[in-house]
């Protein structure tokens, strides 16, 4: 099943827990938690993992796990606190890196997103500032779409995960043209990829994934806040925002390889779509949530 629609994968504190065993796969994972002035504890155990306000704000409390993985670094306990947003279409939030083998408290009053990814390098926790997240605009017309980049390959260092947040006004097309990453090739990874998705006003988008050489695969979701749509293999995109409603998502990658990468292959029939965009406007809706230059 790649479509979970909101409820469907909650259990117990999270709302929304993908682990890799429940996807099918080895990497990628991701939970969600609604605080509400209420305490959440975990082990990050074999897995890396981000601390991401959707909503809201918490404080994140870290101690080494009482049974770390081996070669865990057995760092004493540290406080964050992290500022946190109103809405995931108000900029960038400030986040946390979880290491391995962390034993890890949220206390907080909001809805907080653990990107994870299965891993075996044991890195330092750090707070990264939402000044510090680069926010990309990629595409043009109604392809125009806002990428704040807080844990792309080049913006932040950890072993396995890869994480970014897209941004399309609604009417727009985002993940377009339709591209993959399922195959090792020059110039593409191989990475599981989870879409998490928001809508504004309690609105709608669609998801579209489909069959590449690696295998079959046909969804065409309807999605609307706090579904997911898992991506395996095969060509995705595009993500679709329905006039009138901004849609975001959270995308979550891992895969194999020792050097984190995003590349991937478009889909060869919509390719050109990419060189129409030189001769558009970006729209002027964005950035959300920064002031424009």
């Amino acid at each position: 099943m790649t479509y979970l629609p909101y409820g469907k994968s909650a259990n117990g504190p999270w709302a929304v827990e993908i682990t890799p065993s429940l996807a099918g796969w080895t990497y990628s994972g991701l939970r969600v938690a609604n605080l509400a002035d209420a305490t959440v504890s975990f082990d990050t155990g074999e897995e890396e993992m981000l601390v991401l306000p959707l909503s809201g704000s918490c404080t994140v409390a870290i101690t080494p796990s009482a049974s770390p993985p081996p070669g865990t670094l057995g760092a004493g306990a540290v406080t964050f606190e992290l500022a946190g947003r109103s809405s995931v279409f108000d900029g960038p939030s400030d986040f946390v890196y979880l290491p391995i083998g962390a034993h890890v408290t949220l206390r907080g009053d909001g809805r907080i997103a653990l990107p994870s990814a299965r891993a075996t390098r044991a890195l330092e926790p750090r707070h990264v500032p939402a000044a510090d997240v680069a926010v990309e605009i990629r595409g043009a017309g109604q392809a125009s779409r806002q990428v704040n980049n807080f844990c792309a390959p080049d913006a932040f260092d950890c072993d396995k995960l890869v994480a970014v947040e897209v941004l399309t006004p609604g009417g727009n097309w985002s993940s377009y043209p339709p591209h993959k990453h399922d195959t090792p090739n020059p110039g593409e990874a191989v990475l599981e990829e989870i879409y998490y998705f928001e809508v504004a006003g309690r609105g709608l988008g669609y998801q579209r994934v489909y069959s590449s050489e690696r295998g079959q695969i046909d969804t065409l979701a309807e999605v609307s806040s706090g579904d997911v749509v898992l991506v395996p293999y095969g060509y995705h995109g595009p993500s679709m925002a329905a006039p009138g409603y901004d849609l975001y998502y959270l995308n979550v990658l891992a895969g194999p390889a020792e050097q984190r990468s995003m590349a991937f292959c478009d889909d060869p029939g919509h390719a050109w779509i990419r060189s129409s965009w030189d001769s558009q406007p970006i729209d002027p809706r964005l950035p959300f949530g920064r002031t424009h230059d």
